[in-house]
């Protein structure tokens, strides 16, 4: 495989071009390839970079502000710092309060489980948290997933204990999973949710937990435990004769309230906390409402007592027995990849706008030990929601402090000022819910994906409908089958083209794309784009003989020089397992056959190196192998226009230039 000169046969002022080499790289021991194999899995971000070359005691220091992120920034901390986390801190414990009241009632659970879930997460999250703009806390979606797998095997009402320490368990397990895939670094796993899939759930799920608190807005005491649409509402117009008026005018009345303060916030930016103040408003407005209206004795239901007092320790509350171990498990799984889906999603939206990075290992680690944490002390499944999130981010917030901020607020709440919300309208935390929920029915991405990706789009919509009309679960696993098959698809259907000449230069492009671009007369060219497994093997097979076979009927057919040489493109196939290397042998024996010739344009290393261990090199020729196709089509060329050769003879066609 000689470097050699040869005429260019397109006349360019240069007279002679060098045919560069392709060459294998040099062979590595099998254990040093997995070892770099799984190093770039894993490790893709190089972790352990800044501990090279530094002193042992630097080391230590180093390893601190790895996997405790506080270290690193709580020397820099100041007061003008902490001045801006304190107003946001306060901030979003007005609205962290109503909310976690609202989502507790959402799951099922006692009101007073939101408070314990505000307080000691965000502290744990502080400490190892990468993210400064993420505000802890539990989210609708997490809330409606717990509650809907739960009460399938327990009911809430007739045995309330055992319901609780099964939301304990579940948040436990969940807890587990994310910390496993920080830990692990399997984060790429969580991929597999991609943004039309999050869109379409999100979406879906809003829309059934808005429907759901119709329950509260019309002050029904019985209502269904299905969460599809179709169930929601019958259970809602079965009841007509139950409806109140009382509670359907003030919950209309704060609804309202709540979504015009929302789009005065949206219209004027630097009134954020206008709409971060509303719930915390509504709940203060409708219970001295009810107070002094005694609105609870004419069906306005209330939230009653709330025990004052910190997070009782609820270690020994969690379930580790049959026959309810399994229902705890499939619950923390499924409701701890979406919380991490959604809390990691969040973070790196903000992280973006403030430009600067959060490790999603970190995060993952972080979130998994809030809820491992949070098992503990009698909280439920917690992570980084959207709207807690924004008014965090809007409010100035600078660090992490923040939600240490909104702890040591809601930890006041719960010693001192729980008496406080008995009066509570549930009716109102019902329209905080619904006002939250639609905030996240995405329409405009919906739109996005639909005049970008019409099969995102599709898995968009399942997912949404999946929910809607099936359950929470039905709708994810539809999406992320369509996903998984779509990416299949695309590994077992890879993309090939025919390549022709740009005009006045160098360059090859498909000719699809460029209808300008030219086809070289007795070349077919041909790009493969994507790398060649057992899974698209045979499909390319097929593929490659179908574009031989047309390419020789439209040549008959025009009457042009006859079909000589096929060159491969391989510039897009970054690998090749032992069935793609047998489609190859197959290809080439096809092309012998009907008295062609093969010719490779770019090979990667990994390919090369593998079709040289298989010999293929050998029996294709090494001076058939080009580094571009540019290089490829001139060697062709000249061998068609100079030498006048044909193209299945043995001897090596540089040998008489």
């Amino acid at each position: 495989m000689g470097t050699v000169d040869y005429t260019s046969p397109q006349g360019s002022e240069e007279p002679h071009r060098r045919h560069h080499t392709v060459e294998a790289p040099q062979p590595q021991p099998f254990l040093k390839s997995l070892q770099y194999s799984v190093i770039e899995t894993l490790f893709p971000d190089d972790p352990f970079r800044q501990f090279k070359n530094q002193k042992p005691s630097r080391k230590v220091v180093l390893g601190l502000k790895y996997f405790f992120p506080i270290c690193d920034w709580a020397p820099r901390y100041n007061l003008n710092l902490l001045k801006s986390d304190l107003i946001a801190g306060i901030t979003i414990a007005s609205l962290a309060i109503p909310q976690g009241i609202s989502y507790a009632k959402l799951a099922n659970l006692p009101p007073i489980l939101g408070l314990y879930s505000s307080f000691v997460p965000p502290l744990v999250y502080a400490v190892l948290g990468s993210s400064r703009d993420l505000a802890v806390g539990t989210v609708a979606v997490g809330s409606l997933l717990t509650g809907a797998m739960l009460s399938k095997e327990v009911d809430a009402e007739k045995d309330p204990k055992l319901y609780l320490h099964l939301a304990f368990t579940a948040t436990f397990f969940a807890g587990v999973l994310e910390a496993s895939l920080g830990i692990f670094r399997l984060g790429f796993l969580v991929d597999f949710l991609s943004h039309a899939t999050i869109v379409g759930f999100m979406g879906g799920a809003a829309t059934v937990v808005s429907l759901q608190q119709l329950k509260g807005i019309f002050g029904l005491r019985h209502f269904t435990d299905a969460t599809d649409v179709i169930s929601v509402m019958r259970s809602v117009f079965s009841q007509t004769h139950q409806w109140r008026w009382e509670s359907g005018v003030l919950g209309c009345g704060f609804l309202f309230f709540l979504l015009s303060t929302r789009y005065f916030s949206t219209k004027k930016p630097k009134f954020f906390w206008v709409a971060a103040m509303a719930p915390l408003t509504s709940v203060i407005l409708g219970s001295l409402l009810v107070y002094f209206t005694h609105a609870e004795r004419h069906g306005v239901q209330v939230i009653g007592e709330l025990k004052k007092g910190l997070n009782p320790l609820s270690v020994s509350d969690l379930v580790f027995t049959s026959p309810y171990m399994s229902t705890a498990v499939k619950t923390g799984l499924i409701t701890g990849v979406i919380a991490l889906a959604e809390g990691i999603a969040v973070g790196r939206s903000f992280a973006m706008f403030k430009n600067y990075n959060i490790d999603g290992n970190k995060e993952m680690l972080a979130f998994g030990m809030m809820n491992i944490v949070g098992s503990f002390t009698s909280c439920y499944l917690t992570t980084g929601p959207f709207s807690r999130s924004a008014v965090n981010f809007n409010a100035g917030c600078k660090t992490a402090v923040s939600n240490i901020v909104m702890a040591i607020a809601v930890m006041f709440t719960l010693l001192f000022l729980t008496p406080l919300f008995y009066y509570t309208p549930l009716v109102v935390l019902s329209s905080i819910i619904i006002s939250a929920m639609l905030g996240l029915i995405d329409y405009q991405a919906a739109i996005h994906l639909w005049k970008v990706d019409k099969f995102d789009f599709l898995v968009c919509m399942s997912a949404y409908f999946g929910v809607v009309f099936g359950s929470v679960e039905i709708g994810l696993v539809v999406a992320v089958v369509i996903s998984i098959a779509r990416l299949l698809l695309f590994v077992s259907r890879p993309r090939t083209a025919v390549k022709g000449n740009i005009p006045n230069s160098m360059i090859y492009r498909n000719t699809e794309q460029y209808p300008y671009s030219r086809t070289i007369p007795g070349l077919l060219i041909l790009e493969i784009d994507a790398p060649i497994y057992f899974a698209n093997a045979g499909y390319l097979r097929e593929r490659i003989t179908r574009w031989i076979d047309e390419e020789e009927d439209r040549v008959k057919a025009s009457g042009e020089n006859s079909l000589q040489y096929i060159i491969l493109d391989m510039s897009a196939v970054g690998n090749i397992d032992t069935s793609g290397i047998s489609m190859m042998e197959e290809i080439k024996k096809v092309i012998d056959r009907r008295e062609l010739k093969l010719v490779l344009a770019n090979p990667k290393g990994e390919v090369v190196k593998k079709l040289t261990r298989s010999k293929f090199v050998d029996s294709l020729g090494k001076e058939w192998m080009f580094l571009t196709v540019g290089e490829a089509v001139e060697a062709c060329s000249y061998m068609l226009h100079t030498l006048k050769t044909e193209p299945t003879t043995k001897k090596e066609p540089w040998n008489n230039v």
